[in-house]
């Protein structure tokens, strides 16, 4: 049970065109932003930085394995479930989401960003010219660098929003590894 209220109709006046919004893109309004839209600042925050790192150049599919890699490692069950469904709808398979969650791919690119974010996660921020090398040496760019890293931002948040405020999840489960 969540530790906030779920807002949908009663959400703040400022929250609702951003639930509207949100409602229109997934066809459902997920419990994660009915939470946060008890504060509207909060919930235009969060919808902003999907929407920008959505228009950026890492794509859909790295940045929903960077998801449930960081979500795996926060033990983040909504996370997990809710990037799991998105990353398959933005194109990769059950088995490749399977090993992002454990920071694994059998793409150098892939596994080289899992790496790093998993790094900056566990490591808090506390990363090497290695590690940056890294990335450069597989081909990313300093701006891929730093999209990875607003990935990883992202994601704290959103995993520490859902495990604090005990969000039930509203996506298919999966298993914490």
């Amino acid at each position: 049970m969540s530790r906030v209220s779920l807002q949908s109709q009663q959400a703040p006046a400022a929250s609702q065109p951003i639930l509207t919004q949100i409602h229109q893109a997934f066809g459902a309004t997920p419990n994660m932003f009915k939470a946060v839209a008890n504060s509207p600042a909060a919930l235009q925050s969060m919808w902003a930085a999907f929407g920008a790192l959505g228009g950026g150049t890492l794509g859909a599919r790295l940045g929903e394995q960077i998801a449930v890699a960081i979500a795996n490692r926060n033990r983040c069950e909504y996370c997990l479930a809710a990037h799991t469904v998105l990353g398959q709808q933005a194109g990769a398979s059950a088995a490749e989401m399977a090993a992002a969650q454990a920071g694994h791919s059998d793409d150098p690119r892939t596994a080289a960003a899992l790496r790093f974010a998993l790094k900056v996660v566990s490591e808090r921020a506390q990363v090497s010219d290695g590690d940056v090398a890294e990335l450069h040496e597989v081909g990313f760019q300093d701006e891929q660098v730093v999209e990875i890293l607003a990935h990883v931002a992202l994601n704290l948040y959103t995993n520490y929003i859902n495990v604090a405020l005990g969000v039930p999840v509203d996506f298919p489960k999966v298993a914490l590894k």
